[in-house]
């Protein structure tokens, strides 16, 4: 993604796949701090809409965007190592080679009681989950823009 987006793409919500894993530890509070080895270019206040991937493939909850840290790694780690709900071997391996990695703080988790399965929303509007994240789209399905609306 780049940095130069407008204040208005900024403020988009942003779509994140994750693994099920650290998916359900959002949802549960036992993870607040999300890692992406790019520079995440959204605001404070920005709703996320979680992706867990496979074997899950649905959308499973929201968040809201609460800060966004970039830094150097080691740094990262000491600022929010308790809270990425990883080892510092697996953090270590994730962000290896990267000068630059970016902490998200995540507040207000709300789990979906029936979550949008991939299928079904592939079938509603074509829909593809990003590798990583990306600003939800204007083409993406209408109960994913409904649920950064009502929460």
């Amino acid at each position: 993604m780049t940095d130069e987006l407008t204040r208005e793409e900024q403020a988009q919500p942003l779509l994140m796949s994750l693994r099920p894993r650290f998916a359900h530890a959002i949802l549960d509070g036992s993870k607040t701090v999300e890692l992406r080895r790019t520079r995440v270019s959204a605001l404070p206040g920005a709703k996320i809409i979680i992706y867990a991937s496979a074997p899950v493939m649905s959308v499973v909850g929201t968040a809201t965007l609460k800060s966004v840290d970039a830094d150097e790694p080691n740094r990262l780690w000491r600022r929010h190592g308790n809270q990425v709900g990883i080892t510092r071997a697996e953090f270590d391996s994730y962000l290896v080679g990267s000068r630059i990695g970016c902490a998200l703080t995540v507040a207000n988790p709300q789990e979906l009681a029936d979550p949008y399965e991939l299928g079904w929303l592939r079938d509603h509007a074509g829909f593809r989950p990003p590798q990583s994240y990306r600003f939800l789209a204007q083409s993406d399905p209408e109960p994913l823009h409904a649920l950064v609306k009502n929460r």
